[in-house]
């Protein structure tokens, strides 16, 4: 640990920064276990009290003044002259550059206000290549043959978070990495998860019937038995247990029925456990997962990210914490069950009628169809290591764009870590070689990532940011996730900080999908809200960066019409099933992801300023107010015995103009300055990074609740216009 954080202020030449909850001994001799609880700032410990306002000491020793220096003396006469005369040649010749260099017009205002394409001249320490000869050279590096040897080298039938086979692919991350040229290191972190029992299985029993062994299981639920009658509960979001409530149908203690899809695992639990259930059986329809009926379903159900038995925390090696769990671990039972076993249980339920829509079964299950959940798994503890690569910037090495993706899978995971791992491989490669061999020199640096344990709750990634929140926040600009990047071919799909909006737009435009058809024109379709973007999801592993670190973050995909890959989660998710899903296409839409993540990061490191859109996130906050308020006023009008009379949205409005005038004194102040100036771009560009950080409440703890954002900004920043 005390490496990797030695490590990174080497290569990014920052400062050690104060950490807010730790503090790394650095031990020459490679111990990573020595971690100290601190409060205050290292600088603070270390620099002490010697000469601390020595400037302002009036000391008694000095010699008294002598007057007689200071006569009009022939020689002083000719030194004063001089002095003058040398004063006034350097005035001169510093009035002479300053209005030369007023001669060369701004070039970072335009590229931020407009994404028209601007031709400029650089200025600073790196050489600024044509935009048009980079996007060329990265088209060159990468092509879909390049992409079938390292799909066979990636892959992996076992590869589960904290395994051998984890860790052999980690390691062939790192070779990669290092044949690149890339400064590399690992950070290692000690992490609890859920498996199932060592031995025995989970299982339930319907009607006392016989005992149905499981395997699958799902991470981080509670513990124990639950008895209760079976309810159907369709895909347990708010609205399918709204329906159920509005037919006055009990609910506590029950064992709700659900299809997995359309939301996360972890937020059918929770939509579950408000309902005061007992337990939860969730199952893989077959209409949107196709799944043979007896295979198993793995997951997790931390309504969060990271290590929930330490929330805000890294787990460091062997760290001691005080006993505190995340507030979304679920206080009630979850499993998953084949979907042949799910069937036999909704053929047997009595009971009211399905609301119309919920499926071909007719029943929702009635007080006498009980059943008994037992679920035993064991918490353990777990070895993991996140792998990092650099390429250095030559103008601002201390601020970087991180792109990665996860390694780990439930089991083959082609879809959901192979691809991805292969395209983040094959980009690090392709910049790699732009950077040694034809002259590219991006401003800023880009740091590869290969995460691990993502399928336990991005816990890698998560842990990471936790580590190092107080410098990452501050220098980490941007991020952007590989996961899933190809489930199908039909459509293409992006979720992203509202910043980042027309930073995509601009790059759909710019990157070819087939026959010289771009992305935007092939899927876009002119209306880019509609069709391309949509809300990122808390089970996404960009979510922490944006809810959580305040970092811009991005993740894309392609998808087919369902919107769901069908075998997410299981042993079924392979190459030959990817291959057919897509048409045998898969490298091609590989190389179509790799250009388009590569195309972003080149660009966010190649500007002289950051292309964030500083007034998509006024827009969107202002169109959401007015709906709150619209909704806030309907209510009054129809019930006013709901809602206080002292409830308006004027702290929302006030908001909502704080930030609209902030960001338009940003623009104003990008317009006004001399961009030509180096140091003036890292300020403006410093500025720029702080917005999504300035969402984050600094009141929230982690154990109480695994993101920062305030509620409302949530809603505001994640919800499409």
């Amino acid at each position: 640990m005390d490496q990797a954080r030695s490590t990174i202020t080497k290569i990014f030449n920052g400062e050690p920064h104060s950490y807010t909850r730790f503090n790394l001994t650095q031990n020459m001799e490679g111990d990573n276990s020595q971690v100290e609880m601190k409060l205050s700032s290292d600088m603070d410990e270390e620099v002490g009290g010697n000469g601390v306002g020595e400037h302002l000491n009036h000391n008694s020793n000095r010699k008294p003044f002598d007057a007689n220096k200071l006569r009009r003396t022939p020689k002083n006469l000719c030194f004063m002259a001089a002095g003058t005369l040398l004063i006034f040649i350097i005035g001169y010749l510093i009035g002479f550059l300053v209005h030369r260099k007023k001669d060369v017009a701004p070039i970072c205002a335009a590229s931020v206000l407009s994404f028209d394409k601007v031709v400029v001249p650089e200025t600073g320490a790196a050489p600024l290549m044509d935009w048009d000869n980079v996007k060329k050279l990265l088209a060159q590096k990468v092509s879909p043959a390049k992409f079938e040897p390292v799909f066979s080298e990636f892959s992996s039938t076992s590869h589960r978070a904290g395994s051998q086979g984890d860790e052999v692919l980690g390691n062939k991350v790192l070779t990669k990495f290092n044949e690149y040229g890339m400064k590399t290191w690992t950070d290692e972190h000690f992490v609890k998860v859920q498996d199932r029992p060592a031995s025995g299985f989970n299982s339930f029993v319907f009607k006392n019937g016989t005992a149905q062994k499981l395997e699958g299981f799902l991470s981080y639920s509670a513990t124990g038995t639950a008895t209760g009658a079976v309810l159907y509960a369709y895909y347990g979001q708010e609205s399918d247990f709204k329906i159920l409530q509005d037919k006055s149908i009990n609910m506590n203690g029950r064992v709700m029925l659900i299809r997995a899809g359309r939301i996360s695992l972890a937020e059918k639990v929770a939509n579950a456990a408000k309902m005061n259930a007992s337990a939860v059986l969730i199952y893989p329809d077959p209409s949107s997962y196709l799944k043979e009926g007896n295979t198993p379903l793995f997951g997790h159900v931390h309504m969060g990210s990271g290590d929930p038995y330490t929330p805000g925390f890294p787990s460091f090696n062997h760290t001691q914490f005080p006993p505190v769990q995340s507030s979304g671990l679920p206080k009630i039972l979850a499993q998953t069950i084949p979907t042949s076993m799910a069937d036999g249980i909704l053929k047997e339920l009595g009971g009211d009628n399905v609301p119309n829509g919920w499926g071909l079964f007719s029943k929702l299950g009635g007080e006498g169809d009980i059943i008994k959940v037992d679920v035993g798994n064991v918490l353990t503890e777990k070895k993991i290591s996140n792998v990092f690569g650099v390429i250095k910037g030559f103008v601002d090495p201390d601020r970087y764009v991180v792109i990665g993706a996860q390694r780990d899978a439930w089991g083959p995971g082609f879809a959901a870590s192979t691809v991805g791992t292969s395209v983040l491989v094959e980009l690090a490669r392709s910049i790699s070689d732009m950077v040694k061999n034809d002259g590219f020199k991006p401003r800023r640096s880009i740091v590869f990532v290969s995460w691990t344990a993502g399928e336990y709750g991005n816990v890698g990634a998560t842990e990471w940011l936790e580590g190092y929140l107080s410098s990452l926040s501050l220098k980490a600009f941007a991020y952007i996730n590989l996961d899933a990047v190809v489930t199908g071919q039909d459509r293409f799909k992006v979720a992203a900080s509202p910043l980042m909006h027309s930073l995509i737009e601009s790059t759909m435009r710019e990157v070819n999908f087939r026959d010289s058809r771009s992305l935007y024109a092939q899927f876009a379709r002119s209306n880019l809200e509609a069709n391309v973007l949509q809300p990122l999801q808390m089970n996404d592993a960009a979510y922490p960066f944006v809810a959580f670190s305040g970092i811009p973050s991005l993740s894309f995909r392609f998808n087919s019409d369902r919107d769901h890959y069908s075998f997410f989660g299981t042993a079924l998710d392979t190459q030959d099933n990817l291959n057919t899903a897509v048409a045998r296409k898969v490298p091609e839409l590989a190389e179509v992801a790799t250009r388009f993540a590569g195309h972003m990061v080149l660009r966010l490191v190649h500007d002289h300023l950051l292309r964030f859109d500083l007034k998509k996130y006024n827009k969107i906050i202002k169109v959401q107010v007015a709906q709150i308020n619209g909704k806030i006023m309907s209510v009054r009008r129809k019930q006013p015995q709901k809602l206080p009379e002292a409830l308006t949205v004027q702290w929302l409005s006030s908001a909502s103009g704080s930030y609209g005038r902030a960001s338009h004194d940003l623009m104003t102040d990008i317009q006004n300055s001399n961009l030509d100036d180096i140091e003036m771009c890292r300020i403006i560009n410093d500025r720029i990074m702080a917005v999504e950080r300035s969402f984050l409440s600094p009141y929230v703890s982690p154990s109480d609740n695994p993101f920062r954002t305030s509620c409302w900004v949530r809603v505001l920043t994640l919800s499409r216009v």
